[in-house]
């Protein structure tokens, strides 16, 4: 259903998998994502209620961005600390599975479902409803939103 890699030059994940945490919250990790990954990605909190997970060098770069911007602004620090609090090394196991801690479990809603997302840069992991929802309530205005984005070069 996705793919990942270097069919397009750079780190690409695309794709929708659907996966079971085991009983010791482990998360199978797609075979198209792995070796883009790395053996130490690092998954953090998510916007939109989903968890982020980054290769290491990708998280390396939002660190540096998010060590530039202004640390007088309140929105700057608050997001510093949403962001960057939750954050844990997920070593990857040669099974190719990440524990996610509870802590992260419970922001995102998940229990024993994953909805594994590929998004360019980046994993995002959703409780399965919770990414239906998401999905179903931008699906009427997808059309706008992309002729929003014609101003960004899209």
């Amino acid at each position: 259903m996705g793919e990942s890699g270097g069919k397009w030059g750079g780190l690409m994940f695309i794709g929708e998998y659907a996966h079971s945490l085991d009983t010791k919250s482990r998360l199978t990790i797609p075979v198209k994502f792995r070796n883009e990954l790395g053996t130490i990605p690092i998954v953090t909190k998510g916007l939109d209620g989903c968890l982020f997970l980054y290769p290491t060098d990708e998280w390396n770069v939002i660190v540096e961005r998010l060590k530039n911007l202004p640390l007088g602004k309140p929105e700057v620090r608050a997001f510093a600390r949403f962001f960057l609090s939750a954050a844990t090394e997920a070593e990857i196991d040669k099974q190719g599975r990440i524990v996610i801690p509870n802590n992260l479990k419970e922001h995102a809603g998940i229990d024993k479902e994953v909805c594994v997302v590929g998004v360019s840069n980046r994993i995002e992991l959703w409780e399965p409803n919770k990414w239906q929802e998401y999905m179903q309530s931008y699906s009427g205005s997808i059309t706008e939103i992309a002729e929003k984005l014609v101003d960004f070069g899209i």
